[in-house]
């Protein structure tokens, strides 16, 4: 088990990033953060643009470490910037690509399985600044499925690797991952259980 602290837990209910770089972000609230935000096992997160959307149930759900944040860049960068849901310090969540993870704020465990990288793309540039994309890749944070209900808080937690290596495999035992004889399509089972 590693402590950790949650740092920035941000829910954004519109898509913002649409169309072209260039033409700049769609209108939204300055500040996205939420006090606590509810995740939904195979759905993501209550509230966010992507809970319960079938194209990013592998993707529900974006974890970030603060020690990659482009901070060379722009020293305020942070989540809203990166539009990462969660925002962690003191893990290297990169180097978790398939593995199922279990961040705990106090309230139990909450299960992800790690997908695949988050990489960036152009809009970093236009929403953190230039050199942000460049400056993220490798380091952009991680593309989740959650695996059980449960609520995210910022402050203090626990972090454990629960499974692997394989954490696609965990995901559609689960029945929340893409089926291997049906790419792309995922069929809701029971309650997944921690290894």
């Amino acid at each position: 088990m590693i402590e950790v602290e949650v740092l920035q837990l941000p829910v954004s209910p519109a898509h913002r990033l649409s169309g072209r770089p260039a033409d700049g972000p769609s209108p939204g609230p300055a500040d996205e953060r939420v006090p606590q935000v509810e995740v939904r096992r195979g759905l993501g997160l209550v509230g966010d643009r992507y809970h319960g959307r079938p194209a990013h149930r592998d993707a529900a759900v974006t974890i970030m470490a603060a020690e990659h944040l482009p901070l060379a860049v722009d020293p305020s960068a942070g989540l809203r910037h990166t539009r990462r849901n969660v925002l962690l310090r003191g893990v290297d969540i990169d180097s978790r690509v398939g593995a199922t993870i279990a961040p705990d704020c106090g309230t139990g465990s909450v299960l992800f399985a790690v997908n695949r990288p988050a990489r960036p793309c152009a809009w970093r540039d236009v929403t953190v600044g230039p050199g942000a994309r460049r400056a993220l890749r490798g380091k952009g944070g991680v593309r989740c499925t959650p695996l059980s209900d449960g609520p995210l808080t910022p402050g203090p937690a626990s972090f454990r690797v629960v499974g692997g290596p394989d954490a696609r495999v965990t995901a559609r035992r689960a029945g929340l991952g893409p089926s291997p004889a049906r790419p792309g399509v995922s069929v809701p089972a029971g309650r997944p259980t921690a290894q």
